[in-house]
């Protein structure tokens, strides 16, 4: 499974992918694969390395697990196919982004436009089996995660990570923030962004003015 990385990816992840866990972990992945429906499609189980490589890399968005629905996950956190309806949370984050920066409510939900410009889309947890969410949780999937969220805090320098809700904040132990920036808010799900905890954090213009201070590109959301 680790040749399906990202090249950039791989020579910096090299060391994480010899080691035994995730010898398991493929073992496990290719085996479920094989006997029940998972998501995303196995092409696209890496797909957020493959459209942010090590070096564009800018800002990282942490998510938790794949969408388990027929024909939602595409390798990104909290992005859908083209043409598929908008998940609650996604909702939630265009409406944010809405009322932040003054941009339309797009037509798509695929957040491959946002990767490509050096925005990593990472779940904690890359695949899940179909209609049974968590089920891929604590089989190794973190350990590797981790591994590359301390990878980028190690070996890169001024780096946005948005972490939203609890889970993602915990992933603040892996930075250093000294020399990185670290925005965090309540989760964009219905059951946060309704009590307040996710609208008005105004993290994408805030994302924007820390890239442009430091003389890179903002993102188009």
């Amino acid at each position: 499974m680790g040749e399906q990385i990202e090249s950039s990816w791989k020579k910096q992840l090299q060391t994480e992918i010899e080691q035994p866990y995730f010898k398991e972990l493929t073992d496990f992945v290719q085996q479920e694969y094989a006997t029940t429906t998972c998501y995303p499609a196995e092409k696209e189980i890496f797909a957020a390395f493959d459209w942010s490589n090590f070096d564009s890399t800018k800002v990282v968005i942490i998510g938790q697990d794949p969408y388990h629905g027929p024909k939602q996950a595409n390798g990104l956190c909290f992005s859908v196919q083209d043409t598929i309806p908008h998940p609650p949370s996604l909702i939630n984050i265009f409406k944010e982004i809405a009322t932040d920066i003054n941009v339309p409510y797009p037509k798509s939900g695929n957040l491959e436009r946002w990767a490509k410009q050096g925005v990593l889309l990472l779940n904690a947890t890359l695949t899940v089996r179909a209609h049974e969410a968590g089920s891929h949780q604590k089989k190794g999937w973190e350990t590797f995660t981790d591994a590359v969220i301390q990878k980028i805090s190690d070996e890169k320098e001024g780096i946005v990570f948005l972490l939203w809700g609890g889970f993602a904040k915990k992933k603040t132990k892996l930075i250093d923030v000294t020399k990185h920036h670290v925005l965090t808010s309540g989760h964009p799900s219905p059951l946060s962004a309704n009590r307040g905890y996710w609208f008005g954090n105004k993290h994408f213009s805030g994302t924007n003015a820390i890239l442009t201070s430091m003389g890179k590109d903002p993102i188009k959301w």
